[in-house]
């Protein structure tokens, strides 16, 4: 597929539906403590979906079946919502979702630690995973590349002794969820796609405590560690513009 050049008018656009996944990331944060259950953050971003005016972007999307993605401990992406699945304390907990609103897709994660007993390596790589995420989007501008994002990403987490799941990667966004291109969180410099102004990116580095190889569960869906290692997860929609990265979802 061509990749999709938005207009100032469709990114203006995307930044009302990436608000609203911001102020549903926000509200299901809150709703993280030891004893919730997934289902019960499920509950919740439901609920604040509908009042904010959006529609759901994964719900239904090639079979899946809630709105939230919530990925505990090894889950690395993709974990489904359950009444079953407790929340303890030490737990990290990788919330994704989607909206869709006036026809444009907002895609965001966040991963929350659950209680206050976090291990000091668990709290590091969740730091890290999140300035992973930001040393990416300061390397977005017109003329850099992919390989340029993906490196600046990959050199924070294995500077720091963590390591990038490669199966998954990030993608371009707008009237569908996952347009092209493909964005992968590892790369070289100066390699792949030249950006140009008018993309709209999802940047999401899924990085793991261990080893990079994942497996999908049987249930089609959950990716973990191999290792049992733990994973974290966080995600923006940035649209590359002249002045370089905006981030839609902040």
């Amino acid at each position: 597929m061509p990749i999709m050049i938005k207009t100032p008018q469709e990114i203006e656009k995307m930044r009302r539906s990436g608000q609203i996944v911001r102020e549903v990331l926000e509200h299901v944060r809150k709703l993280v403590k030891p004893g919730a259950t997934t289902q019960d953050l499920e509950n919740g971003a439901a609920e604040k979906i509908r009042e904010l005016g959006a529609k759901p972007a994964f719900k239904g999307y090639r079979g899946y079946p809630c709105v939230l993605c919530t990925s505990v401990n090894e889950e690395v992406v993709h974990g489904i919502p359950s009444t079953n699945r407790v929340l303890r304390d030490g737990d990290i907990v990788s919330i994704d979702t989607g909206v869709i609103i006036d026809g444009y897709y907002g895609d965001s994660a966040i991963t929350v630690a659950v209680g206050e007993k976090l291990a000091p390596k668990t709290k590091r790589l969740l730091e890290v995973t999140q300035a992973s995420l930001q040393r990416g989007i300061e390397a977005i501008k017109p003329g850099a590349t992919l390989g340029d994002v993906g490196a600046a990403v990959q050199e924070t987490v294995e500077a720091n002794g963590f390591s990038v799941v490669r199966e998954f990667v990030g993608h371009g966004i707008g009237t569908r969820l996952h347009e092209d291109p493909q964005v992968p969180n590892y790369g070289m410099r100066g390699q792949g796609q030249k950006l140009r102004e008018g993309m709209v990116l999802a940047i999401e580095p899924m990085v793991n405590a261990g080893k990079p190889d994942v497996q999908v569960l049987s249930d089609g869906w959950t990716a973990v560690t191999q290792d049992g290692s733990l994973s974290a997860h966080f995600e923006h929609t940035v649209a590359v513009t002249a002045e370089g990265a905006v981030v839609l979802t902040q």
